[in-house]
């Protein structure tokens, strides 16, 4: 563990850029039908899951980028525990009966990315550099 530990903000920030990119897809299958998806693809307008893809497809670039991290990664975070307990826990306790694991993984990575912060790569610790050095 000791080897891996120096590189735990390297290994922080690909935590945060992988999510961000896999969850980037449920929005653009939302919204604009690609990659399509049977269940995601041609949703009413305005409705809840619309909603949802548009939330997905603005948090998602950001988190990518690393930008507002910590309130971008907490909104997302609520945004999938809704999804949890709106959609899929009502139909089974478990997660791998209700589909609901992808929302439940997404809910506890936010929720860790929004507590950790976006690592060693992100726009967030630039502008954080840059400030340091005008008042340093």
């Amino acid at each position: 563990m000791g080897a891996l530990a120096r590189w735990r903000p390297q290994i922080l920030s690909l935590l945060r850029i992988a999510t961000a990119l896999v969850y980037l897809e449920f929005g653009t299958a939302k919204l604009l039908g690609f990659p399509y998806s049977e269940t995601l693809s041609e949703l009413p307008r305005f409705s809840i899951f619309w909603v949802a893809g548009l939330v997905e497809i603005i948090g998602a670039p950001l988190l990518l980028i690393g930008l507002f991290t910590g309130p971008v990664a907490f909104l997302l975070s609520g945004e999938m525990a809704i999804a949890y307990f709106m959609i899929h826990q009502p139909t089974d306790f478990f997660p791998l009966r209700n589909g609901g694991i992808e929302a439940i993984l997404f809910c506890f990575i936010f929720f860790y990315i929004a507590a950790a912060g976006p690592g060693a790569w992100s726009v967030d610790g630039l502008l954080a550099r840059r400030r340091s050095l005008k008042t340093g």
